[in-house]
Formats: C-alpha cells, structure tokens, sequence
C-alpha cells in the first residue's frame, strides 16, 4: 500500500511540475524599412516649418539604421545636405500573431550641425507606431502601411529665437497615406 502511494504522490508531483512548461508562445518578428515621410503640426515661426524624408532598418526593437534624410524645408533652424544634421533614433514594436497587427513606439531625434544646437526629437508613445506585418511563425515579416504618431519639441534656437516649437506629429511609412488623425 506504502508503494502505491509512492507511486501516485510521485505521478502527482511530476503532473503538477509540468504545469505551465509547455513550449513558448510563437512570436513574428517583424522588420521595418524604407522610406517614411514625417509631417509636423503646430509650433511657430520658424518651427511650423519643419518636415522631412527618411529611410531606415530596424528589426522588432533597436536603434534604427538610418540610410537616408532630408527636411523638404530645413529653413533657419536646420542646414540641408551631408553635414546639415545627425540623425539617430529607436523602436520598439511586437506583432499580434493571430491578427498580424504591429503596435509599438518609435523615437526618432535630429541634431543640427548648422546652426549648431537645435534638436529636433520626436516621440511616438507605446502604441503609437501602428502598422501589419506578414510575417508567420518562422520566418521575419516586414512592417506595412506604418504609421506613427506623438508629439514633437524642438530646442535649442542657435542663432534664430523662433527655432523652438512643440506640437504633434505623424510619419507614415512608404505608400501610406499620411492623414492627421
């Protein structure tokens, strides 16, 4: 009878152990490229002026690999061309794997060399990058119909006072149609 027992505490103890160990929970990547158009609302002077082109490469979560940038009207408070600006920025985004839905953030700042000083950062929250991925299981999808939404600051104001503003902002990716939502 003690063997029993044994034998059934034993059985019982494995079960309960095995609990919740069950293989992890698939997951897309995603990746995000190409050009995106950004569209700056509100501010003054100066600062009301501000849009540009990017391109850039980043998988799920990351800096992103900016290739490409230009203001359509960089204007007093950024310099166009090779040594006009930095650029840097990150994601951060996850696929729902049953919908094929991205959400996520995106932060994405310039830096400009001349005049030397302003800064131009953009802040997309969690769940304001928004966007479908075709990507399964196995293999890395790419980031569709992206778009991001937030808010905008610009500071600095070197050598121009009205080069500092605040307002929102939308980036859509590609093809995208760019609407202020």
């Amino acid at each position: 009878m003690k063997k029993l027992a044994f034998l059934t505490l034993l059985a019982l103890a494995l079960a309960v152990s095995g609990c919740g160990t069950g293989p992890a929970p698939n997951v897309v990547g995603t990746s995000a490229s190409g050009f995106w158009e950004a569209q700056l609302i509100g501010g003054t002077g100066e600062a009301s002026k501000l849009g540009f082109v990017t391109a850039f490469n980043v998988v799920n979560i990351g800096q992103l690999d900016i290739t490409s940038f230009s203001f359509f009207n960089a204007g007093a408070c950024f310099a166009n061309g090779v040594k006009g600006s930095t650029e840097a920025g990150t994601a951060s985004f996850t696929t729902n794997v049953g919908t094929d839905q991205v959400t996520g953030s995106l932060t994405y700042t310039v830096t400009s060399a001349i005049p030397a000083g302003n800064i131009l950062t953009l802040t997309s929250p969690e769940g304001g990058l928004t966007g479908t991925s075709n990507g399964t299981t196995t293999t890395t999808g790419t980031l569709s119909d992206g778009v991001a939404v937030g808010a905008w600051t610009l500071t600095g104001g070197q050598g121009d006072p009205s080069c500092v503003g605040s307002g929102t902002f939308i980036m859509c990716q590609g093809t995208a149609t760019c609407t202020i939502p």
